[in-house]
């Protein structure tokens, strides 16, 4: 081959129309990830962007709205524990997943729905 891929760039979620604050509160607010600004020609179509490290999540608007139960994200985090705590005082429900020898990890759902992997 002449190519390879060297890394993810960003993932997306989805969200319904006018969340926007909803995803706001969440993956800031709630996760610590900066909100950066959409380039103006996507400004339009709604959603917003945010940062971490030096990759991106982006959530966009779909209608039909409909939540990705299975397919998912993965985070790995420093501070996995503090996490947790985190995530339970601000009442966000956590699953403990140990179905893979060796990993430590946890999903939870997003406002909207879509499920997100956080690992040790």
């Amino acid at each position: 081959m002449e190519f390879s891929i060297i890394t993810i760039d960003h993932v997306q979620v989805a969200a319904p129309a006018g969340e926007e604050q909803v995803a706001r509160n969440f993956y800031a607010e709630i996760l610590g990830m900066q909100e950066i600004e959409k380039p103006e020609a996507l400004k339009g179509r709604g959603g917003a962007w945010f940062e971490f490290g030096s990759r991106q999540l982006h959530v966009g608007v779909e209608e039909p709205f409909s939540p990705a139960k299975k397919a998912h994200p993965a985070f790995r985090i420093a501070g996995y524990e503090e996490l947790k705590e985190h995530l339970s005082v601000n009442k966000i429900e956590l699953k403990e997943d140990n179905s893979i020898p060796g990993v430590e990890r946890f999903f939870v759902f997003d406002p909207f729905g879509n499920r997100l992997e956080f690992l040790k």
